[in-house]
Protein backbone atom coordinates (compact mmCIF):
# COMPACT_ATOMS: atom_id res chain seq x y z
CA UNK A 1 0.00 0.00 0.00
CA UNK A 2 1.10 3.57 -0.70
CA UNK A 3 1.54 5.89 2.26
CA UNK A 4 2.42 9.58 2.48
CA UNK A 5 6.12 10.29 3.00
CA UNK A 6 5.71 12.91 5.75
CA UNK A 7 3.21 14.51 8.10
CA UNK A 8 1.67 16.86 5.54
CA UNK A 9 -2.05 16.45 4.91
CA UNK A 10 -2.62 13.99 2.08
CA UNK A 11 -4.81 15.49 -0.65
CA UNK A 12 -3.91 13.32 -3.66
CA UNK A 13 -6.40 10.49 -4.14
CA UNK A 14 -3.88 8.54 -6.22
CA UNK A 15 -1.72 8.21 -3.09
CA UNK A 16 -4.43 7.52 -0.49
CA UNK A 17 -3.85 4.13 1.15
CA UNK A 18 -6.63 1.56 1.15
CA UNK A 19 -7.84 0.73 4.65
CA UNK A 20 -10.36 -1.78 6.02
CA UNK A 21 -12.78 -1.91 8.90
CA UNK A 22 -14.91 -4.85 10.07
CA UNK A 23 -18.60 -4.21 10.73
CA UNK A 24 -21.05 -6.98 11.67
CA UNK A 25 -19.08 -9.65 9.82
CA UNK A 26 -18.40 -7.51 6.74
CA UNK A 27 -15.02 -5.98 5.99
CA UNK A 28 -15.33 -2.63 4.20
CA UNK A 29 -12.51 -1.22 2.09
CA UNK A 30 -12.15 2.55 2.21
CA UNK A 31 -9.78 5.44 1.64
CA UNK A 32 -9.54 8.74 3.44
CA UNK A 33 -7.63 11.94 2.82
CA UNK A 34 -7.75 15.63 3.56
CA UNK A 35 -7.62 17.46 6.90
CA UNK A 36 -9.13 15.71 9.87
CA UNK A 37 -12.43 17.16 11.03
CA UNK A 38 -15.45 16.25 13.10
CA UNK A 39 -17.80 15.99 10.11
CA UNK A 40 -16.27 14.34 7.00
CA UNK A 41 -17.59 14.14 3.44
CA UNK A 42 -18.49 10.54 2.58
CA UNK A 43 -18.67 9.68 -1.13
CA UNK A 44 -21.30 7.22 -2.41
CA UNK A 45 -20.30 5.69 -5.74
CA UNK A 46 -22.22 4.45 -8.78
CA UNK A 47 -23.37 1.06 -10.06
CA UNK A 48 -20.62 -1.61 -10.16
CA UNK A 49 -18.07 0.99 -9.09
CA UNK A 50 -15.15 0.62 -6.72
CA UNK A 51 -12.74 2.96 -4.96
CA UNK A 52 -10.97 3.58 -8.27
CA UNK A 53 -14.03 4.96 -10.04
CA UNK A 54 -13.92 8.43 -8.51
CA UNK A 55 -12.58 11.25 -10.64
CA UNK A 56 -9.36 12.40 -8.92
CA UNK A 57 -9.97 15.99 -10.04
CA UNK A 58 -13.09 16.04 -7.88
CA UNK A 59 -11.72 14.11 -4.90
CA UNK A 60 -8.43 16.05 -4.75
CA UNK A 61 -10.19 19.42 -4.87
CA UNK A 62 -12.59 18.53 -2.06
CA UNK A 63 -9.79 16.96 0.00
CA UNK A 64 -7.83 20.21 -0.04
CA UNK A 65 -10.63 21.72 2.05
CA UNK A 66 -12.50 18.81 3.70
CA UNK A 67 -11.85 15.34 5.09
CA UNK A 68 -12.91 12.86 2.39
CA UNK A 69 -13.91 9.21 2.81
CA UNK A 70 -14.65 6.87 -0.11
CA UNK A 71 -15.70 3.24 0.35
CA UNK A 72 -16.67 0.06 -1.45
CA UNK A 73 -20.26 -1.06 -0.99
CA UNK A 74 -20.79 -4.46 0.64
CA UNK A 75 -19.84 -7.24 -1.79
CA UNK A 76 -18.15 -4.89 -4.26
CA UNK A 77 -14.43 -4.44 -4.94
CA UNK A 78 -12.38 -5.18 -1.84
CA UNK A 79 -15.36 -5.16 0.55
CA UNK A 80 -16.57 -8.59 1.60
CA UNK A 81 -20.08 -9.98 1.92
CA UNK A 82 -22.98 -10.24 -0.49
CA UNK A 83 -24.33 -7.24 -2.38
CA UNK A 84 -27.58 -6.03 -0.74
CA UNK A 85 -30.80 -7.02 -2.48
CA UNK A 86 -32.30 -3.56 -2.01
CA UNK A 87 -31.18 0.05 -1.94
CA UNK A 88 -32.61 0.33 1.58
CA UNK A 89 -30.22 -2.39 2.76
CA UNK A 90 -27.32 -0.58 1.10
CA UNK A 91 -28.29 2.56 3.01
CA UNK A 92 -28.30 0.61 6.27
CA UNK A 93 -24.85 -0.78 5.39
CA UNK A 94 -23.57 2.75 4.77
CA UNK A 95 -24.95 3.85 8.13
CA UNK A 96 -23.24 0.96 9.90
CA UNK A 97 -19.94 1.74 8.13
CA UNK A 98 -20.09 5.44 9.03
CA UNK A 99 -20.95 4.74 12.66
CA UNK A 100 -18.15 2.16 12.90
CA UNK A 101 -15.69 4.86 11.86
CA UNK A 102 -16.90 6.87 14.82
CA UNK A 103 -18.98 9.53 13.08
CA UNK A 104 -22.46 10.60 14.15
CA UNK A 105 -22.77 13.35 11.53
CA UNK A 106 -21.51 13.48 7.94
CA UNK A 107 -21.89 15.34 4.67
CA UNK A 108 -22.59 13.14 1.65
CA UNK A 109 -21.53 13.43 -1.98
CA UNK A 110 -23.27 10.90 -4.21
CA UNK A 111 -23.43 9.91 -7.86
CA UNK A 112 -25.98 7.75 -9.71
CA UNK A 113 -26.85 4.63 -7.67
CA UNK A 114 -24.92 6.22 -4.82
CA UNK A 115 -27.47 9.04 -4.88
CA UNK A 116 -30.30 6.54 -4.50
CA UNK A 117 -28.56 5.04 -1.48
CA UNK A 118 -27.94 8.51 -0.06
CA UNK A 119 -31.64 9.38 -0.35
CA UNK A 120 -32.62 6.25 1.54
CA UNK A 121 -29.93 7.04 4.11
CA UNK A 122 -31.45 10.42 4.98
CA UNK A 123 -34.94 8.88 5.15
CA UNK A 124 -34.01 5.82 7.20
CA UNK A 125 -31.41 7.46 9.43
CA UNK A 126 -32.53 11.05 10.01
CA UNK A 127 -29.99 13.28 11.70
CA UNK A 128 -26.94 11.54 10.26
CA UNK A 129 -26.52 13.69 7.13
CA UNK A 130 -25.93 17.44 7.35
CA UNK A 131 -25.36 18.36 3.67
CA UNK A 132 -26.27 16.32 0.62
CA UNK A 133 -24.94 16.37 -2.96
CA UNK A 134 -27.01 14.33 -5.45
CA UNK A 135 -25.58 13.98 -8.96
CA UNK A 136 -26.75 11.89 -11.92
CA UNK A 137 -29.53 10.36 -9.86
CA UNK A 138 -33.27 10.29 -9.29
CA UNK A 139 -35.92 9.70 -6.62
CA UNK A 140 -37.40 6.40 -5.51
CA UNK A 141 -40.23 5.50 -7.89
CA UNK A 142 -38.94 7.97 -10.49
CA UNK A 143 -40.07 7.52 -14.09
CA UNK A 144 -37.99 4.96 -16.03
CA UNK A 145 -35.42 4.32 -13.28
CA UNK A 146 -36.41 0.66 -13.52
CA UNK A 147 -35.15 0.72 -17.14
CA UNK A 148 -31.54 1.37 -16.12
CA UNK A 149 -30.62 -2.27 -16.76
CA UNK A 150 -31.76 -2.16 -20.38
CA UNK A 151 -29.78 1.01 -21.10
CA UNK A 152 -26.74 -0.35 -19.28
CA UNK A 153 -26.61 -3.66 -21.18
CA UNK A 154 -27.15 -1.89 -24.51
CA UNK A 155 -24.30 0.57 -23.94
CA UNK A 156 -22.01 -2.16 -22.65
CA UNK A 157 -22.59 -4.07 -25.88
CA UNK A 158 -21.89 -0.96 -27.93
CA UNK A 159 -18.68 -0.34 -25.98
CA UNK A 160 -17.58 -3.94 -26.51
CA UNK A 161 -18.00 -3.59 -30.27
CA UNK A 162 -16.09 -0.30 -30.21
CA UNK A 163 -13.40 -1.75 -27.90
CA UNK A 164 -13.96 1.13 -25.50
CA UNK A 165 -14.58 1.51 -21.78
CA UNK A 166 -18.36 1.17 -21.16
CA UNK A 167 -18.32 4.43 -19.19
CA UNK A 168 -17.54 6.27 -22.42
CA UNK A 169 -20.98 5.20 -23.68
CA UNK A 170 -22.89 5.16 -20.39
CA UNK A 171 -21.74 8.55 -19.08
CA UNK A 172 -21.15 10.69 -22.17
CA UNK A 173 -22.85 11.75 -25.38
CA UNK A 174 -21.56 10.12 -28.53
CA UNK A 175 -20.76 13.37 -30.32
CA UNK A 176 -17.23 14.75 -30.74
CA UNK A 177 -17.38 16.67 -27.45
CA UNK A 178 -18.75 13.73 -25.50
CA UNK A 179 -16.28 11.24 -26.94
CA UNK A 180 -13.36 13.48 -26.02
CA UNK A 181 -14.71 14.02 -22.50
CA UNK A 182 -15.24 10.29 -22.06
CA UNK A 183 -11.71 9.37 -23.02
CA UNK A 184 -10.27 12.07 -20.77
CA UNK A 185 -12.39 10.86 -17.84
CA UNK A 186 -11.29 7.24 -18.27
CA UNK A 187 -7.66 8.37 -18.49
CA UNK A 188 -8.01 10.23 -15.18
CA UNK A 189 -9.38 7.09 -13.52
CA UNK A 190 -6.16 5.29 -14.49
CA UNK A 191 -3.83 7.81 -12.86
CA UNK A 192 -3.54 5.66 -9.74
CA UNK A 193 -1.03 2.97 -10.66
CA UNK A 194 -0.51 1.07 -7.38
CA UNK A 195 -2.80 -0.53 -4.78
CA UNK A 196 -5.72 -0.48 -7.19
CA UNK A 197 -9.05 -1.95 -6.17
CA UNK A 198 -10.56 -5.20 -7.43
CA UNK A 199 -13.16 -4.83 -10.15
CA UNK A 200 -16.78 -5.55 -9.26
CA UNK A 201 -17.85 -9.11 -10.07
CA UNK A 202 -20.56 -9.89 -12.60
CA UNK A 203 -22.81 -11.25 -9.88
CA UNK A 204 -22.39 -8.06 -7.83
CA UNK A 205 -23.24 -5.98 -10.88
CA UNK A 206 -26.41 -7.98 -11.55
CA UNK A 207 -27.59 -7.79 -7.93
CA UNK A 208 -27.11 -4.03 -7.91
CA UNK A 209 -29.09 -3.69 -11.15
CA UNK A 210 -31.96 -5.67 -9.61
CA UNK A 211 -31.87 -3.45 -6.51
CA UNK A 212 -32.11 -0.35 -8.73
CA UNK A 213 -35.07 -1.86 -10.60
CA UNK A 214 -36.87 -2.46 -7.27
CA UNK A 215 -36.10 1.11 -6.26
CA UNK A 216 -37.57 2.40 -9.52
CA UNK A 217 -40.78 0.41 -9.04
CA UNK A 218 -41.28 1.43 -5.40
CA UNK A 219 -43.51 4.09 -3.90
CA UNK A 220 -41.84 7.51 -3.59
CA UNK A 221 -40.09 8.54 -0.38
CA UNK A 222 -40.89 11.76 1.46
CA UNK A 223 -37.68 13.63 0.74
CA UNK A 224 -39.13 16.90 2.03
CA UNK A 225 -38.37 15.66 5.55
CA UNK A 226 -34.66 16.34 4.95
CA UNK A 227 -34.07 19.98 5.90
CA UNK A 228 -30.34 20.26 5.22
CA UNK A 229 -28.72 21.97 2.22
CA UNK A 230 -28.99 19.98 -1.02
CA UNK A 231 -27.06 20.40 -4.29
CA UNK A 232 -28.40 18.53 -7.33
CA UNK A 233 -26.48 18.30 -10.62
CA UNK A 234 -26.69 16.41 -13.90
CA UNK A 235 -26.20 16.65 -17.63
CA UNK A 236 -29.11 17.63 -19.86
CA UNK A 237 -29.12 14.30 -21.72
CA UNK A 238 -28.76 11.62 -19.05
CA UNK A 239 -29.86 8.36 -20.67
CA UNK A 240 -29.25 6.17 -17.60
CA UNK A 241 -31.18 8.18 -15.02
CA UNK A 242 -33.20 10.62 -17.17
CA UNK A 243 -32.34 14.28 -16.58
CA UNK A 244 -35.99 15.09 -15.89
CA UNK A 245 -35.57 13.19 -12.62
CA UNK A 246 -33.04 15.76 -11.40
CA UNK A 247 -35.76 18.37 -11.83
CA UNK A 248 -38.11 15.99 -9.99
CA UNK A 249 -35.66 15.76 -7.08
CA UNK A 250 -35.37 19.55 -7.04
CA UNK A 251 -39.15 19.86 -6.69
CA UNK A 252 -39.30 17.22 -3.96
CA UNK A 253 -36.56 18.83 -1.86
CA UNK A 254 -37.52 22.42 -1.00
CA UNK A 255 -34.62 24.86 -1.03
CA UNK A 256 -32.35 22.57 -3.05
CA UNK A 257 -29.97 23.97 -5.67
CA UNK A 258 -30.07 22.55 -9.21
CA UNK A 259 -27.41 22.65 -11.93
CA UNK A 260 -27.96 21.12 -15.38
CA UNK A 261 -24.96 21.12 -17.71
CA UNK A 262 -25.63 21.47 -21.47
CA UNK A 263 -24.69 18.93 -24.15
CA UNK A 264 -23.76 16.26 -21.61
CA UNK A 265 -25.05 12.98 -20.26
CA UNK A 266 -24.99 10.92 -17.07
CA UNK A 267 -21.40 12.01 -16.40
CA UNK A 268 -22.11 15.71 -16.86
CA UNK A 269 -20.24 16.62 -13.67
CA UNK A 270 -17.16 14.82 -14.99
CA UNK A 271 -17.39 16.37 -18.46
CA UNK A 272 -17.76 19.80 -16.85
CA UNK A 273 -15.46 19.12 -13.92
CA UNK A 274 -13.70 22.48 -14.27
CA UNK A 275 -17.03 24.25 -13.78
CA UNK A 276 -18.56 21.84 -11.28
CA UNK A 277 -15.66 21.27 -8.88
CA UNK A 278 -15.55 24.89 -7.60
CA UNK A 279 -19.33 24.82 -7.09
CA UNK A 280 -19.17 21.54 -5.17
CA UNK A 281 -16.28 22.72 -3.00
CA UNK A 282 -18.05 26.01 -2.25
CA UNK A 283 -21.21 24.13 -1.29
CA UNK A 284 -19.34 21.71 0.97
CA UNK A 285 -17.33 24.45 2.69
CA UNK A 286 -20.11 27.01 3.04
CA UNK A 287 -21.15 27.95 6.56
CA UNK A 288 -24.92 27.85 6.79
CA UNK A 289 -26.71 30.66 8.61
Amino acid sequence: MTTPSDDRVLTAYALAPTKTIAVAGVTYAYRELGPKEEIPVVFFVHLAATLDNWDPRLIDAVARERHVITFDQRGVGASTGVVPATIEEAADDAHAFIRALGYSRVDVFSFSMGGMIAQDLVVRHPGLVRKLVLTGTGPRGGKDIDKVARTTYLDMARALIARADPKEFLFFNRDAVGKKAGKEFVARLRERTTDRDKAASLSAFRRQLKAIARYGRSAPSDLSAFDGPVLIANGDNDRMVPSVLSHDLHRRMPGSELIIYPNSGHGGIFQYWREFVPVAVAFLTRTES
